[in-house]
């Protein structure tokens, strides 16, 4: 992975928050049974299937509440676990190995999970030319950590804020007047390396989507044959992005219809942790 894929400014401040709320002014319960002087060394296990994301966020959370902490990675970042693989050993201080489990599983398992996720839609449009992006349907204070787990999943991201994209939805069209004044304002407005995209829900929209110059078509909830005929008008005058209720079982479908994109807010809204655990050696 390039160096910079990782987000570790955004990583930071989110294990300084995380840390701040789940110690406060310090583990009274490792303070009152465990002596001070006590080594420790534990190991994180997986405890289900999936693809393992986060490490890099395990080793800052160690080194931002004890720097003598050490952590030795026993696999590499977006590797693919079972049940039993032991992802990572920790060893120093027992206090600071207990004060920081919940913090760093908290991590290790959402950022897994969404890793997990994305691979398991990535697989199913094998073959078809679709790409699976992520929508900004995150946990706030996260999306930077979330957007990474996408990535490190095999998928790719769509705009990560209001600031890097312009997408003209539904009710921006109510707002604005119609698809051609919000496109035509956009054009005025937004600069020229970005790209507008406009959501349409019907054949009609498409076309006038197209007529007032959209880069992006965006296909919400569309039925199938609907959204072939609105990828065929759209081939080679915009790209396409199906979007809206769509799983694991409508997947495979979606990308046959030749979409270029399927955005999933799945991938990060409502995912479920991967089963990671301490154990203590």
């Amino acid at each position: 992975m390039p160096e910079n894929f990782f987000p570790a400014a955004d990583a930071d401040r989110a294990i300084t928050q995380s840390l701040a709320e789940d110690v406060g002014a310090g583990d009274i319960t490792s303070i009152a049974t465990v002596p001070e002087s006590t080594p420790g060394r534990a190991v994180f296990q997986a405890k289900d299937t999936g693809v393992l994301c986060g490490l890099p966020v395990l080793q800052r959370v160690y080194a931002h509440l004890d720097p003598r902490v050490q952590v030795e990675l026993l696999v590499d970042e977006g590797s693919p676990v079972t049940p039993g693989t032991r992802v990572a050993l920790v060893h120093g201080s027992a206090r600071s190995l207990l004060t920081g489990e919940r913090v760093a599983l908290n991590f290790l398992q959402h950022l897994s999970g969404i890793a997990t996720r994305t691979a398991i839609f990535v697989k199913l449009v094998e073959g078809t030319g679709a790409r699976i992006v992520d929508t900004r349907k995150t946990v706030p204070g996260l999306r930077a950590l979330a957007k990474y787990a996408v990535r490190v999943g095999g998928g790719h991201n769509h705009r990560f804020g209001l600031y890097d994209g312009v997408l003209i939805k539904d009710n921006h069209l109510q707002a604005a007047g119609g698809i051609h004044p919000a496109i035509q304002r956009a054009r005025e407005l937004a600069p020229h390396t970005l790209r507008v995209e406009v959501e349409t829900e019907t054949l009609v929209q498409v076309q006038e989507a197209l007529a007032a110059g959209a880069d992006v078509v965006l296909l919400d909830n569309m039925d199938l044959e609907t959204c072939r005929q609105a990828v065929a008008l759209c081939r080679g005058r915009a790209l396409t992005e199906a979007s809206g209720g769509i799983n694991e079982q409508t997947l495979r479908a979606i990308a046959e219809t030749g979409v270029d994109l399927i955005s999933v807010g799945a991938l990060t809204h409502s995912v479920a942790a991967l089963d990671i655990s301490l154990d203590w050696e």
